[in-house]
């Protein structure tokens, strides 16, 4: 058993990725005709469920790496990289979904979409900080 930062970023790789292939399946079945009437909305759907399961697999190699750390490395508990990466992708992904089956104001979820997106970039961005501090920390 893990940590508890792990623990969390195992269900939250669970949730994203079990409704991920639940909603990739429901597009590409019961809601075909409907997106295929749309001007890219198949193409729309697949760039959320693409994201969404592509995201739920970073966040499962995350709780794993994190299981890993020695306990004064370990996650606080507070908003790590992890849980903005899954708030990210259900911002990102969420809002183009509802915007694809055009359910919900625009004027709140078409700012979403980017909004999202900006927290998935960030949180590569502060990776990759904290991997060159820690390489060039290893004397």
């Amino acid at each position: 058993m893990g940590n508890e930062t792990s623990e969390t970023l195992r269900k939250l790789a669970a949730a994203l990725g079990a409704s991920g292939v639940g909603l990739g399946a429901f597009g590409a079945h019961a809601l075909k005709g409907y997106l295929n009437k749309k001007p890219e909305g198949s193409n729309n759907w697949k760039t959320a469920v693409s994201y969404q399961l592509l995201h739920a697999v970073a966040l499962l190699s995350l709780s794993c790496l994190e299981e890993g750390k020695p306990r004064k490395y370990q996650g606080g508990g507070g908003w790590s990289g992890g849980k903005i990466m899954a708030l990210g992708t259900v911002m990102f992904s969420g809002s183009i979904y509802l915007l694809t089956l055009d359910i919900g104001p625009k004027r709140i979820l078409g700012p979403m979409t980017p909004v999202g997106g900006l927290l998935l970039m960030s949180v590569g961005y502060d990776w990759s900080r904290k991997d060159m501090k820690h390489a060039t920390n290893l004397n």
